[in-house]
């Protein structure tokens, strides 16, 4: 039987999606100012400009984007809050950041240029599910199963032409796909690191 989660409002849920929510509403403001010098340009990467690998992830196309993915760190926050701390979730930032970039920089070399946080949110959702199905929630099982589903048929069938219309990009598909992959090795690794503190302590 389901149950309706209280929101996890402590302190230390909170403050690193929030964080996340005003730099990514910061550079949209300033997008026509700075956006050029922290997008992702494959041209400039090959010439060492590889903190364009992780800053990309912060900026938008237009308002819509920039709404879809803001609503989506309040929905992931709301879903798989409990499990934050700011250490764990600004970790899980940085390493999916630099795992998509890295994955579409070598296996999708015809891609010049993106930006967009969808891939990194497929990354906290992903890990977010694991970390439910961890705690015995039936929620993660159908959370895991559905964002599989979708990057499965973004993979065959490609990007929703609408949500394209919208952003006014193309998808960014395999950032999601990457994110996913991001996600389950981020949980991996966490959860190695604690069997093995466990492991240790005894």
């Amino acid at each position: 039987m389901f149950q309706l989660k209280a929101l996890p409002l402590q302190a230390t849920h909170i403050r690193a999606p929030l964080l996340l929510l005003i730099v990514a509403i910061f550079c949209f403001a300033f997008n026509n100012l700075i956006s050029e010098y922290f997008i992702y340009n494959r041209s400039l990467i090959i010439e060492n400009q590889y903190w364009r690998l992780i800053t990309v992830h912060l900026f938008h196309t237009n308002y819509a984007h920039l709404l879809l993915n803001t609503l989506a760190i309040v929905l992931l926050w709301a879903l798989h809050g409990q499990f934050y701390s700011t250490k764990q979730y600004a970790s899980l930032l940085l390493f999916s950041s630099l795992l998509i970039s890295l994955g579409i920089f070598v296996f999708t070399p015809e891609m010049n240029k993106y930006v967009g946080l969808s891939g990194v949110l497929h990354a906290l959702f992903f890990w977010g599910a694991l970390k439910d199905i961890q705690h015995k929630e039936l929620t993660g099982y159908i959370l895991c199963f559905g964002v599989i589903i979708k990057v499965a048929h973004e993979q065959i069938y490609g990007p929703s032409e609408d949500i394209s219309a919208l952003i006014n990009a193309n998808v960014a598909i395999d950032a999601h796909l990457w994110g996913v992959i991001s996600g389950l090795l981020f949980y991996i690794f966490g959860f190695i690191i604690n069997k093995f503190t466990i492991n240790n302590s005894k």
